[in-house]
């Protein structure tokens, strides 16, 4: 996540700290940084411990491993969000507590970026961490996760069954947390102001009078369709994908990704000189298949709302279909090379200004409501992004449950009733 590299003042509890206490909330600090700028398994002790003025061997007197470092900073990062959550929970209506969330999480974003406070680690690589330091994490995320997902028990929310609750809670969380990728484009002191009309978007949705989510049709499969010429290239690509996926980047090695398929290494670099080569690759596959699905529904008949549905329907059933999933957006940040990282970068970009202009379509033909075009379709491509996990909330979940799941809410709005 974008933020100074200079270390922020110390607020003035830490300022009174015990000097151990002090010198580990700095090393937190450091660590943070490094974890969003290259990932886990990218960041070395070495590194973090030269930002705080230590040699590696003074660093492990506070944590003797880098996955012990990396447990305490998502830990902290997830007290944070789930300070926030419980505060939003305080409101008796939906949007009201949607915007205390999402305006109290830009705020502390603000002020990371304005180096007034420290950085919060991001989620993107939790699944990276080892078994030993993953289990406290995660019973803690789940603890945040289930406090978040609470936010929709308000009192003028629609009722949901369990795994409508679920969905809608992994829908607010991964909106909430795709909101540090773009958030950087406006001013600081727009943060908050940006922050209320994503909690607005998604209570009321997309929907103009009259638009409704039956109305939307299924784009042809074949659109979505990756090509069948080198089916060996293609497997390779799928199992790169769903690895960086859950490992990012520097957890993908070569070696696992070889022996998901079953393969040697030898196998693996008879095709590919590098695994840098597959992974960029695998960008592009995700980049032109998400193109290939706009490029359908902007030539498809119908409303701006029917056609940016269905482009969303095609990349989101697609994340679970058995040629998915899409590469997640977050794997950038962890990119080695900084002219591969802007390219990957600027093409996510440009899909989403894509995006946007389906739902002005929308705008202009009166199925959509009025609303900030741009911003919607970062929400869109959040939810579309967080389809590949929504087993991980509803087990049972396949690819034709997240449009009913994940799409329905977000283009109808929270407030209303599932289908």
């Amino acid at each position: 996540m974008p933020g100074t590299t200079a270390s922020p003042p110390p607020d003035a509890a830490s300022a009174h700290a015990p000097h151990g206490t002090r010198r580990r909330e700095a090393l937190l600090d450091a660590a943070a940084r490094r974890f969003n700028e290259q990932g886990l398994r990218g960041a070395t002790l070495a590194d973090i411990a030269g930002a705080v003025g230590l040699a590696t061997n003074s660093l492990t007197h506070y944590f003797r491993r880098k996955e012990e470092l990396a447990a305490a900073c998502l830990l902290r990062a997830v007290a944070a969000v789930d300070e926030l959550a419980a505060e939003a929970a305080a409101e008796p209506a939906l949007e009201a507590r949607l915007r205390h969330f999402f305006c109290g999480f830009a705020a502390r974003l603000a002020e990371v970026h304005a180096g007034r406070r420290p950085d919060l680690v991001a989620f993107n690589d939790v699944r990276a961490l080892p078994e030993s330091q993953a289990e406290p994490v995660f019973a803690a995320y789940n603890t945040m996760y289930r406090r978040v997902r609470a936010l929709l028990d308000a009192e003028d929310a629609p009722r949901l069954s369990r795994a409508e609750r679920n969905a809608r809670g992994h829908v607010v969380l991964s909106v909430a947390n795709w909101l540090r990728t773009w958030i950087v484009r406006h001013e600081l002191e727009c943060y908050e102001r940006a922050a209320a009309r994503v909690a607005e978007l998604l209570v009321h949705g997309l929907a103009a009078p009259g638009s409704r989510w039956a109305q939307v049709a299924a784009l042809p499969a074949i659109v979505l369709a990756p090509p069948a010429e080198d089916a060996a290239a293609e497997a390779f690509l799928q199992a790169a994908t769903a690895l960086v996926n859950e490992q990012g980047y520097r957890g993908a090695s070569v070696e696992r990704i070889a022996a998901r398929l079953h393969l040697s290494k030898g196998a693996f670099y008879h095709r590919h000189d590098t695994k840098h080569d597959l992974i960029s690759a695998c960008f592009d596959r995700s980049f032109e298949l998400q193109r290939a699905a706009l490029r359908a529904a902007e030539a498809a008949p119908g409303s701006g709302w029917q056609r940016a549905g269905a482009a969303a329907r095609a990349m989101a059933r697609f994340q679970l279909s058995a040629q998915g999933p899409l590469l997640r957006a977050s794997a950038t940040s962890a990119l080695p090379d900084a002219a591969e990282r802007e390219r990957v970068q600027r093409s996510g970009e440009r899909l989403a200004a894509r995006c946007a202009e389906l739902l002005l379509a929308g705008l202009v033909d009166g199925s959509i409501r009025p609303l900030d075009p741009a911003l919607a379709a970062e929400v869109l491509l959040a939810v579309v992004n967080a389809g590949a996990e929504l087993p991980l909330w509803v087990p049972e979940a396949g690819s034709e449950d997240v449009e009913r799941l994940m799409l329905q809410p977000l283009f109808e709005g929270l407030l209303a009733p599932p289908v």
